[in-house]
């Protein structure tokens, strides 16, 4: 057998461009140092930002309102910068080295973060518990940090994932059923690092200090480079094929060139090359499709376009490049769809974390108390209980009804998902009415905890783990499997942009209502004293918006066509 059978056919290379040898690498083998690159790495990122309102509103003596938008706005740039991360990865340096750079930046963003909670001179001069006066040096040193951490995170979110993924080959049957599994544990990788985060980590924060709080993720996030390198000669490498924008522009410019050419009847006749393989590197040729027929003009031959010397790709496209713009647009509308659904997510770090705060935080009797952001260990466990459930149980009781391979289709896992986070809020806002009922029954309304417990918010964080499991894993799986070969960093970062969206979105409402509710002297709906406020009407607006883009998420789903790349197994 030559030595080149022993390569993917794909040509998928080593950290140092060689052939990799796919005996030795890639599958499961490889997995074990990704996920666990990933679980320490999102115990790092959880570690700080699960309690970051709370440090924005006691250390940094911001209010409420303020402290919310603040830690929204940081979550959602966190979701944004994956787009340069996954540019450089798909059109340059490949997902390893990505990850790789990246990651050294996010170890000096931690490192500065923990010295500006520890270092006298800019770590906030504090009088008691809730009276800190930062000078505007210390607030900038932490600002500064905290954007580093999210540039470095911005490499490794859409890069990580489709790294994972890669280990698997398409064209061979028993790696492919693999892939999906794949997805299942490596979201439940993410949620050992949150649980440990969101319980250890978080009451260190609160009852040790927040130098050792923000200590403790610097320190995970270097072991989770250890374990990225350490498996370096097991990973299998997708050549970089260039840039992707590039390539969309000139599908765009090619069709626009030929508005008024004719698209022949036979699609056979358009231009493609001849080889087995397509010409972007690291991508597979794709079937054509009839959806957004317009683009089809780029690949249509003309007598001026050169085919037997040199072709120009801003007038001469091939099918399979038109097809990665085809795949892009119709990616779009699924994509927005995910906007609510990240903005419901992101109330676990903001007001669920204040809710909680106004509520008693003892357990049981005992002085012990439990740090509002803690109660996001329950999203965690939720996850956690989930995922073995969907994969063991699940998927092989759907597979008889559907005949899907994975059980659900990925459209509709992520709309039961959304389907499922339309309850999270509805219990989030009877549990506030509830909890004001009981405030002005008894006048609370100047008492720091009020006698209901905390543990009531239970429910509503293990009804968004329950969403995320069908919803994100659907996502991070959907966006990689339908994106092209050679864009599939881009398309995961794509993937990211809901979240950080979503952030943003929240950041907005909460800017509305404070601007409308707050006039005229009124404390308005998210005042700094919640017991005067009504944050249920904000969670009962977030679920009729969440019913509103589940109608329309259906709308879209029904009329959407999967990818079919050339030689990929059903």
């Amino acid at each position: 057998m030559a030595e080149s059978d022993f390569y993917t056919k794909d040509g998928t290379v080593d950290h140092k461009g060689n052939p990799a040898n796919i005996k030795k690498t890639g599958t499961w083998k490889a997995c074990p140092f990704i996920i666990g690159n990933e679980c320490c790495e999102r115990l790092a990122y959880y570690g700080m930002s699960s309690n970051l309102v709370r440090y924005f509103k006691h250390r940094l003596n911001q209010h409420t309102s303020v402290a919310t938008r603040n830690n929204q706005n940081w979550s959602g740039t966190c979701y944004i910068t994956p787009l340069i991360g996954a540019f450089l990865a798909d059109a340059y340096l490949g997902r390893y080295w990505t990850i790789a750079l990246f990651s050294i930046i996010y170890v000096f963003g931690m490192t500065l973060l923990a010295m500006s909670a520890t270092v006298h001179g800019i770590k906030p001069r504090c009088y008691t518990e809730d009276n800190c006066d930062p000078t505007v040096t210390q607030s900038a040193v932490f600002f500064v940090a905290l954007y580093l951490v999210a540039l470095g995170t911005g490499g490794i979110k859409p890069c990580v994932s489709s790294y994972g993924a890669d280990q698997f080959d398409d064209t061979n049957e028993t790696e492919k059923k693999h892939k999906s599994s794949f997805f299942n544990w490596f979201y439940f990788s993410i949620n050992i690092g949150a649980l440990i985060a969101s319980s250890v980590l978080v009451w260190v924060q609160d009852n040790v200090s927040w130098g050792w709080g923000f200590g403790i993720p610097a320190i995970a996030m270097a072991i989770a480079v250890v374990f990225f390198f350490s498996g370096t000669r097991l990973y299998r490498n997708q050549k970089p094929g260039g840039s992707p924008l590039t390539r969309l522009c000139q599908v765009v410019v090619a069709s626009f060139r030929k508005c008024r050419v004719a698209v022949p009847a036979d699609k056979s006749l358009l231009y493609e090359t001849m080889d087995a393989e397509s010409n972007i590197k690291g991508s597979r040729k794709v079937e054509h499709t009839e959806e957004l027929s317009f683009f089809d003009k780029a690949a249509v031959e003309t007598e001026s376009d050169d085919i037997k010397g040199t072709v120009n790709s801003w007038r001469l496209c091939t099918v399979t490049q038109v097809e990665e713009l085809k795949a892009v647009i119709r990616l779009l509308p699924i994509w927005a769809t995910g906007i609510i659904f990240a903005a419901v997510y992101s109330q676990m770090s903001n007001l669920f974390v204040l809710q909680g705060e106004r509520m008693n935080t003892h357990v049981g009797n005992s002085t012990f108390k439990i740090p509002p952001a803690s109660l996001s260990i329950f999203d965690t466990l939720s996850v956690i209980f989930w995922v073995p459930i969907y994969d063991r149980i699940i998927v092989p009781v759907t597979r008889k009804f559907t005949g899907h391979k994975n059980g659900l289709t990925q459209l509709q896992r992520m709309g039961i998902g959304l389907f499922i986070s339309i309850f999270a809020m509805v219990v989030a806002a009877i549990l506030e009415l509830e909890r004001l009922r009981e405030v002005r029954r008894h006048n609370y309304y100047e008492v720091k905890e009020m006698p209901m417990t905390i543990f009531w918010q239970v429910p509503q964080y293990f009804l968004i783990g329950c969403a995320e499991v069908f919803t994100l894993i659907g996502q991070l799986e959907f966006f990689y499997e339908q994106a092209p070969d050679a864009m599939r960093s881009f398309c995961s970062a794509l993937q990211l942009t809901t979240i950080a969206l979503g952030n943003y979105l929240s950041s907005l409402l909460v800017t509305i209502v404070t601007a409308i509710t707050a006039r005229n002297d009124k404390l308005g709906w998210i005042p700094d004293n919640l017991n005067y406020g009504h944050i249920h009407y904000f969670f009962f607006l977030l679920a009729v918006l969440s019913v509103l883009n589940l109608g329309a998420f259906l709308l879209i789903a029904k009329w959407y066509t999967y990818k079919k790349a050339v030689g990929t197994l059903r």
